[in-house]
């Protein structure tokens, strides 16, 4: 079986993967960074719009091109990227399987750094399997990146960021979107991004969930309600004609690697995710 080899190895090519790649390399390391991606910048690729703060912060600039800088940034200063390649396994002597070209190698590195990145959380409801029901960045690379519509008339479930800019995107791409939905009183994103769906006449129901997904094959209606406590509030639930529900409810770190390679974790668990939990039970248990 061939051999790599380096310094550091980075498993991730993300925003964190390429800025320790750069900040390795910059330092004098023989630096190799993985990404399973055929584009660099992780999330950041599938960024159209244009970032806002400060200059510091690329104000101005859109993301993908933001993993492109980044990109640049690393091989300039000796980095190497492997894109497209992935490793598969991480052993408690510290080597890796790695898939690249579609060769098997085995890599070896006197220093790892995982930057793996996070999945989409998943919202159990009635009819949560049916084709249509996905996470809104999988409707992100659809659109952002394939140029392929996810659906025609959509329901976003979560008003973080990404469920806002996400929706936005939709609509650019000529999607409608027929409701944002948040369990929390308040959206949880930028008003900025709020204000976009506003304007273009995108109601953001706070305090309000799915309870389900209508449809035989494919999503055709959506039921959605209040909520209040300890749940939905009865008589307050609804259809809306959709069929596509997108579920943008957070994100878990990918921490399969460090598992395999006999890491120790520890779990905090906030206060607010210990409600989230108790809510999810309930609709779980609604008839």
């Amino acid at each position: 079986m061939r051999e790599m080899t380096a310094d550091i190895v980075i498993i991730g090519a993300g925003s964190a993967g390429l800025c320790a790649a750069y900040q390795a390399a910059a330092a004098g390391a023989d630096v190799l960074a993985v990404d399973e991606n055929k584009l660099p910048g992780g999330q950041l690729f599938k960024q159209i719009h244009k970032f806002f703060g400060s200059r510091e912060h690329n104000a101005g600039v859109r993301g993908y091109k933001i993993g492109y800088q980044l990109l640049e940034q690393a091989e300039k200063c000796g980095a190497r990227i492997l894109l497209d390649s992935l490793v598969y396994g991480l052993f408690p002597d510290l080597s890796m399987g790695l898939i690249h070209q579609n060769r098997n190698y085995v890599l070896k590195a006197k220093r790892i750094i995982i930057a793996a990145g996070a999945r989409e959380n998943y919202l159990p409801f009635s009819g949560s399997t049916l084709p249509g029901v996905m996470g809104a960045g999988a409707a992100q690379t659809l659109v952002n990146l394939h140029r392929v519509l996810p659906g025609k008339r959509i329901v976003m479930v979560g008003s973080g960021n990404v469920g806002l800019i996400v929706s936005y995107q939709l609509v650019q791409a000529g999607a409608e979107v027929a409701a944002v939905l948040e369990a929390a009183p308040a959206i949880g994103g930028y008003g900025v991004h709020a204000a976009k769906l506003r304007r273009a006449g995108i109601p953001i129901l706070t305090s309000h969930t799915v309870i389900r997904a209508r449809g035989r094959d494919d999503v055709r209606e959506v039921d959605i309600a209040a909520l209040g406590e300890p749940g939905p509030i009865p008589g307050t639930d609804r259809t809306i004609k959709a069929d596509t529900v997108c579920l943008a409810v957070g994100l878990s770190p990918m921490t399969e690697l460090a598992w395999m390679c006999g890491c120790r974790f520890t779990y905090i668990i906030y206060r607010h995710l210990g409600a989230m939990c108790r809510y999810i039970i309930r609709i779980w248990n609604l008839p």
